[in-house]
Order: C-alpha cells, then structure tokens, then sequence
C-alpha cells in the first residue's frame, strides 16, 4: 500500500469499434460481443487529487473548468462502482479531464474518458487495499470503465480488443474486456484517419440509443448478425483476408446508423457530407485497389480505416478528394495504438 501519493494521472485512448455494441441488458451488459482497434492519438488525460474525508465527494472539471452538464452521468457512474471501490467512501476527489479531440462528436469520447477516470480510481483503490496488484490491474480497471461506458472497457486494451461472451475467445466476459492475440504477423498495422464532418455535440445521445434497441423490430436478428459478423472479422484477421476484413467492418458500419434509423423514434446522424465521404473512399478502393475502408461510431464522423504502409498515398487521395467535405478542414490522423499510459 502507498498512503503517500495524493495525485495520479492516466492517458487512455478512445477506441473504434470494427464490431459494433449497440443495445444492452441491465448493469451496462452488452447485447452482443464487440471487437476494436485501440486508437493512440485521439485519448483523454485525467488526473485525480485525492484526500481523505468524512464521505466521499467530488469536483469535477474538463478543460479545467466546471461542466455541471457531466454531474448527472457521474453520479449515476460513482453510484455502480463505489460497492467495488470501497476507499471512495473515505475520500474527496478533484477530477480534471481534458481531450485531444472534439467532444461528443461521434469520436468514443466517452470510452476515453470513462477508462482514463477508471484507471485513476483503479490505482488509488490499490494504494488502499491489497486486492488489486499488477495482474488483475487492467481486468479491474475494464470492468470499472464498463460501468461508465461500454465501450470504455476495450479501450483498457491494445492493439485489438474484445467485449463480450463468445464461443470465438476463451477469456472472454460481459464484464469486461480483453486483449486479442492476433498470432497472424502478417496482418498489417492500420492507420485510422478521422474525418470530422461535425465537430458538435450529437442530437441523439450513445446512451438514448442503446436504450432504443430494447423494443427494437431488428433486435434479434441484429444479435445474430453480429456474431456472424464477428467470426468473419476474426477469420480474416488470422488470414490476412483484407477483402473480407474490409467487407465486415463497412457492413457493421452501415447497420449501426440502419439501426437508429429504424428505431422508435428513428433518427438520422449521417450528415450529407458523410455520404459524400463514404462514396468518394468506395470510389478510390474501385479504382486503386487500395485497401481502404470506412467505419464510423454513433456520429456524422467518418473513420478511414487502411493499412500503414499506405500512408503516403491514401495521404495525397484525403488532401484531394475528402478535406473538401470536413468541417473546417479538419481530420486527425490517428492509428492503432497500445493502449493507456501511466503519466504519474
């Protein structure tokens, strides 16, 4: 135990789901299982001061601010994970988070996020109690960011990351997530380049759409799809089928925004511009050949998914055709990362 630290700090990643979540049962238990790659650049830093106290309270800042906008969501998070935390109920928090991205904006800033704040709230548990030690430390830190954000839990991991219980891993879980061993070394190493269309907050929430997929008229077929889905990725993944591979990450893709908007109520979060991107991308992969895909999470945002030794000329193609229809000119250019960083 270490009583002397009062502060820690936590750099962990969004991530872009190649399997998508979309719906959960109660307790943030997933529909079906997930599968994505940890992103580097685009992550969230927190930092917690911490001392102790009667009870447990808390302050919390982005961007060193105060946003009341965020107390709602975090209480509902502190009321799930206190039980399993139990040195919370003897301590005042001073949480500060910042983003290298726009928030809410169709990029996981909420896994980010949640599993950067996870992370911190793991390492301060640890200097109270002896349960928690260096191989248990990102299983723990998983299923705590779970119950902030779903897709929080996989961005613990790095390159590849699964949720969920299948058949396809042994150690997988619906509590949390997992690192997948891709044995194949020749799959190549991707670059993920984010178009950002729109840099403002959702109309729709993540949150209001899952709940969406309770009465959904796709529900089941959605679970099979998806399971279906996943055991194609994995096989294309083991044997370099990047056809296929580029097959199942746009299909999952295209059926998530088909979800929303055939929900009650239905809504669209696909901007003109994102269509636009996602024809000019199949486009160029007819007519180069290159293997280039797009994905995108809950937003108008397009992730432009290829292989790093195409950097330079998928490149010259985003410059040419695609920064025409971003918001500002914006993208980032991202790729598959290992995952969080301890910045103590």
């Amino acid at each position: 135990m270490n009583l002397e630290k009062s502060q820690v700090t936590w750099q962990s990643p969004s991530n872009i789901a190649l399997i998508k979540y979309w719906g959960k049962k109660e307790n943030q238990i997933p529909l079906n299982p997930s599968i994505s790659f940890t992103l580097n650049k685009c992550n969230t830093v927190t930092t917690i001061k911490f001392k102790d106290s009667v009870k447990f309270n808390y302050d919390f800042y982005f961007d060193n601010k105060k946003k009341p906008e965020f107390i709602p969501k975090l209480d509902t998070f502190f009321t799930r994970i206190i039980e399993f935390l139990p040195s919370l109920n003897k301590l005042s928090l001073k949480i500060n988070s910042k983003n290298s991205f726009p928030h809410s904006s169709g990029i996981a800033s909420s896994a980010s996020a949640f599993s950067s704040l996870a992370l911190c709230l793991t390492e301060i548990e640890s200097f109270y109690s002896d349960l928690i030690n260096d191989e248990n430390f990102s299983k723990k830190a998983s299923f705590i960011s779970r119950l902030g954000s779903g897709s929080a839990s996989r961005s613990i991991f790095g390159e590849l990351s699964c949720w969920g219980k299948t058949k396809l891993y042994e150690n997988s879980s619906d509590f949390h997530a997992m690192a997948v061993k891709n044995s194949n070394s020749s799959f190549p190493k991707f670059c993920d380049t984010v178009l950002l269309v729109d840099s403002g907050t959702k109309k729709v929430s993540s949150t209001l759409g899952h709940k969406l997929m309770d009465n959904h008229i796709f529900k089941n077929e959605r679970i099979v799809q998806s399971n279906l889905n996943f055991s194609k990725l994995k096989e294309s993944i083991e044997t370099n089928n990047l056809d296929l591979f580029i097959d199942v990450v746009e299909n999952e893709a295209m059926t998530l925004h088909a979800l929303m908007m055939t929900s009650n109520p239905r809504f669209i979060l696909f901007k003109p511009n994102t269509i636009r991107i996602i024809e000019c991308i199949v486009d160029y992969r007819k007519k180069t050949g290159n293997k280039v895909c797009f994905t995108l999470d809950a937003g108008a945002n397009v992730h432009l998914l290829y292989p790093k030794n195409s950097f330079t000329e998928v490149q010259t193609f985003i410059k040419k055709s695609l920064v025409k229809y971003c918001h500002n000119g914006m993208y980032i250019n991202d790729e598959v990362g290992l995952g969080p960083q301890n910045l103590n």
